[in-house]
């Protein structure tokens, strides 16, 4: 998510024979977990066949990163609000034992449990390993891998277990360059935006140093102003900080 990532590809369950001119998915297909039970072109989608597409997605991303000699990743735009049902089917005790933060850096063993509470829609959130290789997840069961090594072997793989491999820029990929940062603030009693100043010149490393983030975290999203930051931020801005009044974020994204 941060400088060119050289090889990146879609890698999904979708044939892409099925796609229009317009690359429009025709084939009425499950896209969703929620959607085990129902039926799709004269066949009942089950849990079975759920975990089984699941498995390839998830080894796949293993064998991805074993070949570009990835042992960890790190999570960020996280959103595990949606973190509750434990009710469901698909909801498994382990998924409590990792402890979800932004920023968070995860060995293979976690990867594979955070993958599975991404794809079952528990919560959502971004896999990367600096500039050198990135999972993303996006809507519909898509998935994105990008890595500075070509990984002939995991195409395989993916291939091998049923997947579809397509050279593909991820459009959840943002190079340093293309990111803006402003700051914005909102009146204490509702959310609407009443102001913002660009900070986009402001170094990338200034910003991890600031948010007490990691030298991989690429500072995108949204991220709360408080009192402890709020001297460094101020020395970029015009407006005047005036916490009593107005709640700050910063935002990065393009």
């Amino acid at each position: 998510m941060a400088s060119a990532i050289n090889y990146q590809y879609r890698i999904t369950k979708y044939n892409p024979i099925y796609r229009n001119s317009f690359g429009e998915y025709t084939k009425e297909e499950w896209i969703s977990s929620s959607q085990i039970g129902k039926t799709f072109d004269g066949e009942v989608f089950t849990i079975v066949d759920y975990f089984q597409v699941e498995a390839s997605y998830i080894n796949t991303i293993l064998s991805f990163m074993k070949e570009s000699q990835i042992n960890s990743l790190r999570v960020v735009l996280l959103d595990n609000e949606r973190f509750q049902d434990e009710s469901s089917e698909l909801f498994e005790e382990k998924f409590k034992e990792v402890i979800l933060e932004e920023d968070l850096l995860v060995s293979e063993k976690d990867i594979a449990i955070i993958c599975q509470m991404v794809l079952r829609e528990f919560i959502h959130c971004l896999l990367i390993s600096g500039d050198d290789f990135f999972v993303h997840f996006g809507y519909d069961y898509y998935m994105y891998i990008g890595s500075n090594q070509p990984c002939k072997l995991g195409i395989d793989f993916a291939r091998e277990n049923g997947l579809f491999v397509e050279e593909y820029q991820s459009p959840y990929y943002l190079a340093e360059e293309d990111i803006m940062r402003t700051i914005e603030w909102t009146a204490k009693e509702n959310e609407s935006i009443l102001g913002d100043e660009d900070l986009s010149m402001v170094p990338l490393k200034e910003f991890q140093k600031a948010l007490n983030l990691s030298e991989d975290h690429p500072v995108v999203g949204s991220f709360r102003i408080t009192s402890k930051n709020k001297d460094f931020f101020q020395q970029y801005m015009e407006h005047k900080l005036d916490f009593s009044k107005y709640n700050y974020f910063l935002f990065g994204g393009n």
